[in-house]
């Protein structure tokens, strides 16, 4: 396993620029113009929806809507599926199935929360995961992949559904359950934006302290204890493909903060998952605020993050 990145980072690439503009203009549409989206706010959160509809098929790809009721109003996750291509057979030859490669019959997630916490327009918390997610599926919209992959942005993960059968990684956890969909890595892009170079800035649950850094400029990967595999294959992919500072746990999932978001719905149906985050109000001042506004993001710093994890995704989407 490749160890963290100590050094000075590099200056945006020009691809890595662009990238950035991108980042910021989702952040702003979402936490700017739509601002506040939850069941309080139902128009903003049907209007997020819609943006990110718009956005997967502005990038080629087809959306499908699972639609679920809490609290009487429907809500919608979001998906966009990229399959791997079919072996076409040679004329006059018939398809053997047999033959068909195991890793096309795996499924990838990568998942992000649309919604946000009463009282906040959610820049950070989680308007940063969802513009990473429409990057990563606009760069992965005409590439080839050997397993299944999907992007997904679940409604309704924030209080008062948190956790509860009206999240809508639950229901989308339960739907893969109920088709025994074999899901071998669900990512949960969580709160990912803000990074500090200031001594003192990373805070944890107890314990922890004496084991990670105290400042906060790092990637965090988490994960409970039978996603480690995990956590150690998307850690090393990323320390590949990124010249940015990243730390990595697979804890105990009763551990304050590591199972607070949508991989959590996918360890009760036993799946592997693991939650990609900036630690969230361990390090973000603005968590759960009104201030958490876009103009609280580093989005130069999240370019090169996002940058990295296209890495990642690629790994899983093509290795075994």
């Amino acid at each position: 396993m490749q160890t963290s990145y100590r050094g000075p980072l590099a200056e945006l690439t020009v691809e890595q620029k662009a990238l950035r503009d991108v980042l910021r203009r989702d952040v702003e549409t979402l936490a700017g113009k739509i601002g506040e989206r939850n069941l309080r706010y139902y128009e903003s959160l049907q209007n997020a929806a819609l943006y990110i509809e718009g956005s997967f098929a502005a990038a080629g790809l087809n959306v499908t809507r699972q639609t679920y009721q809490a609290d009487g109003r429907a809500c919608h996750n979001l998906e966009a599926e990229i399959a791997p291509a079919e072996e076409i057979p040679p004329a006059g030859e018939r398809l053997d199935h047999r033959a068909i490669p195991p890793l096309a019959q795996e499924v990838v997630v990568i998942g992000a929360h649309y919604d946000t916490v009463p009282g906040s327009p959610g820049a950070n918390d989680n308007g940063s995961g969802v513009a990473a997610l429409l990057a990563l599926a606009r760069r992965f919209a005409s590439r080839p992949v050997q397993r299944t992959l999907r992007f997904v942005a679940f409604a309704n993960e924030e209080q008062p559904y948190f956790q509860t059968g009206a999240m809508g990684s639950r229901v989308y956890a339960g739907r893969c359950r109920q088709r025994n969909e074999n899901v071998v890595a669900a990512v949960s892009l969580e709160t990912i934006g803000y990074y500090s170079d200031a001594p003192g800035s990373q805070r944890y649950p107890p314990l922890l302290s004496a084991v990670y850094p105290t400042t906060g400029n790092f990637l965090g990967f988490v994960g409970n204890l039978r996603s480690r595999p995990l956590v150690d294959q998307m850690t090393g992919a990323f320390r590949r493909h990124a010249r940015f500072p990243s730390e990595k746990g697979a804890l105990p999932s009763g551990l304050p903060g590591v199972g607070w978001s949508d991989h959590w719905s996918f360890w009760q149906e036993g799946y592997p998952a693991v939650m990609v985050t900036d630690t969230a109000m361990y390090r973000y001042p603005h968590y759960h605020l009104a201030s958490d506004t876009p103009d609280k993001i580093d989005y130069d710093r999240l370019a090169r993050v996002v940058d990295g994890l296209a890495g990642v995704v690629g790994e899983l989407a093509n290795s075994p």
